[in-house]
């Protein structure tokens, strides 16, 4: 079961305290249910995966192709779609829904989504660089980079330069997420900490390898 998991949505964030009183921040996500859309085996596709669907949309809001994809599952017409590698599709039907019971309290899971956008930032927030000093003599440099290249040689800026531009918008994973709570139904996990993106962003959730 190894990087199997569930397409989510993060709820946002709260307090939760802990058996020994302690308050922790949490992150609330909503978790599947995630019907199975389609079984690829290594015989036929090269690898083994599952394809796991996620909030119901109304059937006219799909392509004939989708339509067509999604019908043999019999579970109904779903906005995301997501592969999950397992090590054996036997183990899983066409139409097999999974839920947040795929995961228990304590456990350690990694989880990927889009993190917050910015906009264009400059290089102190976008790098954490310390900045010019602001003392006298200094004018309205406090902010910027300062210099960012070599003079004749070798008359160019290298590749990977840390500099002002845009800011977010990039998938991240973070790992070694801690369970805190399950309710399974609401379908809802209850993680430690943060977790990328904003409010009523798509995540997938998935076991740590």
């Amino acid at each position: 079961m190894k990087g199997l998991g569930l397409i989510g949505k993060k709820i946002g964030m709260t307090t939760f305290f802990a058996r020994d009183g302690s308050r922790v921040a949490v992150t609330v996500l909503q978790a599947g249910p995630c019907p199975v859309i389609q079984l690829k085996t290594e015989e036929k596709d090269g690898y083994n995966a599952l394809q796991l669907g996620f909030e119901p949309i109304k059937e006219k809001k799909l392509n004939k192709p989708l339509k067509g994809h999604q019908a043999k599952a019999g579970k109904g017409f779903y906005r995301y779609l997501k592969e999950f590698r397992v090590d054996n599709v036997n183990d899983y039907s066409l139409g097999q829904e999974l839920n947040v019971e795929l995961f228990k309290v304590g456990e350690k899971v990694k989880i990927t989504g889009v993190s917050k956008g910015r906009g264009f930032a400059g290089v102190m927030k976008r790098w954490n660089f310390g900045g010019s000093p602001d003392s006298h003599g200094h004018h309205k440099v406090h902010r910027a980079p300062g210099s960012i290249g070599q003079c004749a040689d070798p008359s160019r800026v290298f590749k990977g330069k840390r500099m002002p531009g845009h800011m977010g918008v990039e998938q991240k994973t973070y790992k070694n997420i801690e369970i805190i709570d399950i309710r399974p139904e609401k379908n809802v996990i209850i993680v430690k900490g943060q977790v990328p993106g904003p409010k009523n962003s798509i995540v997938y959730i998935r076991k740590q390898n």
